[in-house]
């Protein structure tokens, strides 16, 4: 059987005290899609409350894989995305979450997907994230108790990165909340492509290293087959 990627995405349409309009980084999830179509995965996704979610960065359509996603089926796909609640977890092999502002509002808190992060990773299942999605880590605990990212090697849009690009509008600094949490943070320079994976889970600094993030799912799923 083909391995099967379940692509969890925010409903989150603006952030911030000046409601900046935000959503999906397009580039996040459209080259990490065509590293799993390549691989002739089955994909799936998910949103936290099973409505159409957001794209942002659409001035970046040029761009082949994001072009093709776009006009392909992957948006098609991604507005259909079903309730997360409602999804059988347990049928995949990797859950992927992808950047962009949004998931800073809508996913460190959310309990429903803190389980599902949780189950995934504790049945050897791929967990992984690029940019700002990485916020969905936070606040995991494992059944020993342990936060997810407390020893592990973790990715993640950076401190540096935010200065010079919504630290206004962010809640909170994510390099700072994953490593308070006890991850072992790597930060490359800024807007370098840069991913890691740490046994099954998989991360991401910023929108260059999603192609990256792609990659390095495909081969552990592939490297389980």
């Amino acid at each position: 059987m083909k391995p099967k990627v379940l692509i969890i995405v925010s409903n989150a349409n603006s952030i911030g005290p000046n409601k900046k309009r935000t959503g999906i980084f397009l580039p996040e999830v459209a080259h990490p899609y065509a590293e799993f179509e390549k691989a002739d995965f089955q994909i799936d996704f998910a949103s936290l409350m099973g409505e159409s979610p957001f794209l942002d960065a659409l001035n970046l359509a040029d761009d082949p894989d994001n072009l093709k996603f776009l006009t392909g089926k992957g948006w098609e796909n991604m507005h259909k995305a079903a309730k997360l609640c409602e999804v059988d977890v347990k049928s995949y092999d990797a859950v992927f979450i992808p950047g962009g502002l949004a998931p800073m509002v809508d996913m460190a808190e959310n309990a429903e997907l803190k389980k599902v992060i949780a189950e995934v990773y504790e049945r050897n299942g791929v967990v992984a994230a690029v940019c700002h999605g990485p916020v969905s880590l936070l606040n995991v605990k494992l059944s020993d108790g342990s936060y997810l990212v407390d020893g592990k090697n973790i990715a993640s849009f950076t401190t540096e990165e935010e200065e010079n690009y919504a630290k206004a509008d962010v809640p909170f600094d994510l390099q700072t909340a994953l490593t308070a949490q006890g991850a072992i943070f790597h930060a490359a320079e800024a807007w370098s492509a840069n991913s890691i994976a740490d046994g099954n889970l998989v991360t991401g600094q910023n929108p260059a290293s999603a192609k990256g993030v792609g990659e390095k799912i495909v081969a552990i799923l592939e490297s389980k087959n």
